[in-house]
């Protein structure tokens, strides 16, 4: 018995300590800049692995200093009613399991607060245990976090394009610009590109991406930011 109670004790201390060391991470990046997330060690150790040099170019820019047009090109194309729930857009989650059963390649639902989850505290790959934690640090950024947080940390924290994270990245590397003085058509462009930025290039967009910008573009008339 004493080996199982040990055990017990163990497992005990770890749920703890997990617990206790995410909230306290939650917390701390709700008030300062995220330096590193491991998606950006991910991509590094892939380059290193191809035998590429490793890029890493991410800048942070407080919401401030950020163009009102990437957000509401980030929100009509990721997520638009962002504002509306409390993490998990249960309309869309409906309309997406019904669309994935006759669809070829299925659709997602993941809003802005989930893929803010998974970008700076988990990993890429897709699997039933990072569902899980994405679920819970969802949860978790939604009750310490302001809407206007989640959305900064996101726009921050992106992937943007090959070694590029973040508004202020893409912009300078893309554009020639600030991530303050995008214009409306280059932050569709953008936000065009993010389901696979590094297959997609903003700078030089395909005829494909050309027609997801004027879509976004027509969107992003209807998305009004908070005061």
């Amino acid at each position: 018995m004493k080996p199982i109670r040990k055990a017990l004790s163990l497992l005990k201390r770890l749920v703890i300590f997990f617990f206790l060391s995410t909230i306290l991470a939650v917390i701390i990046y709700g008030i300062i800049p995220v330096p590193v997330t491991p998606l950006m060690v991910i991509r590094t150790v892939e380059q290193l692995g191809d035998g590429m040099k490793p890029t890493l170019v991410h800048d942070w820019k407080s919401r401030q200093n950020i163009s009102n047009h990437l957000k509401r090109a980030v929100i009509a194309s990721e997520d638009q009613r962002f504002y509306e729930h409390w993490g998990f857009d249960v309309v869309q989650i409906k309309k997406a399991t019904k669309e994935n059963k006759w669809r070829k390649r299925p659709r997602g639902a993941s809003t802005i607060s989930q893929q803010t989850a998974k970008n700076v505290f988990l990993w890429p790959k897709s699997s039933w245990v990072r569902k899980g934690l994405e679920v819970y640090f969802t949860v978790l950024i939604e009750v310490f976090w302001s809407k206007d947080r989640i959305l900064e940390v996101y726009l921050n924290c992106m992937e943007t394009g090959k070694g590029l994270y973040g508004a202020e990245a893409v912009a300078k590397k893309h554009f020639h610009t600030s991530a303050a003085r995008l214009s409306a058509g280059q932050s569709a462009l953008i936000a065009a590109t993010l389901p696979n930025p590094r297959r997609f290039n903003s700078a030089y967009p395909s005829p494909y991406i050309k027609r997801r910008q004027g879509a976004i573009l027509r969107q992003m008339r209807y998305i009004q930011l908070p005061d």
